[in-house]
């Protein structure tokens, strides 16, 4: 599905559009689904984890959020928004992995060839993004678990109207 996510991902009013439907969602997911009671990470079990990965696999379609899909999966599987965080946040890190493999095997495939240095790069960034994120995922959680999705709709709902907005008046939004 690479080709057509590609795809999907150059038409600047898919990403709008997507933004602006996920932006509703996150409005009203607290009140659409209720999660567990204080359920934590032993209550992850097998078909709980397939059921929020399924969700993962939403988030191909440009425009949608990874991670709010997962916590959304999580919370339609009966956890609660800090444990459905956490999990998201852990279901990450293969993920990307499997991601960034599958991409540099598709560019060594395509005969250019990976020198050293651009394995350096990607090592040393895909580290440091690892620690930023496990530093930010703890301020992340602390909000999501106060203020609930509302705030990230709103932002979401913002700017997939002014992508809309700006699209409309002729401006050129490139994204790839």
């Amino acid at each position: 599905m690479d080709d057509l996510i590609d795809m999907l991902l150059s038409n600047v009013l898919v990403v709008a559009f997507t933004l602006l439907a996920g932006g509703v969602v996150l409005v009203f997911i607290d009140s659409w689904v209720k999660g567990g009671e204080g359920e934590d990470a032993k209550h992850i079990t097998y078909p709980r984890a397939l059921k929020i990965g399924m969700f993962q696999c939403i988030a191909m379609i440009p425009g949608i959020s990874r991670s709010a899909a997962t916590i959304i999966g999580g919370m339609v599987a009966k956890l609660d928004r800090k444990t459905a965080a956490e999990f998201s946040f852990f279901l990450a890190v293969p993920t990307m992995f499997a991601a960034t493999i599958y991409k540099v095997f598709k560019f060594a495939k395509s005969g250019v060839g990976v020198s050293p240095e651009q394995v350096n790069l990607l090592l040393i960034g895909n580290i440091v993004g690892f620690v930023v994120a496990a530093f930010a995922i703890k301020s992340f959680i602390a909000f999501l678990t106060k203020y609930g999705f509302l705030y990230f709709g709103y932002y979401r709902i913002f700017v997939g109207v002014l992508i809309i907005v700006l699209s409309i008046l002729g401006v050129d939004l490139q994204l790839v």
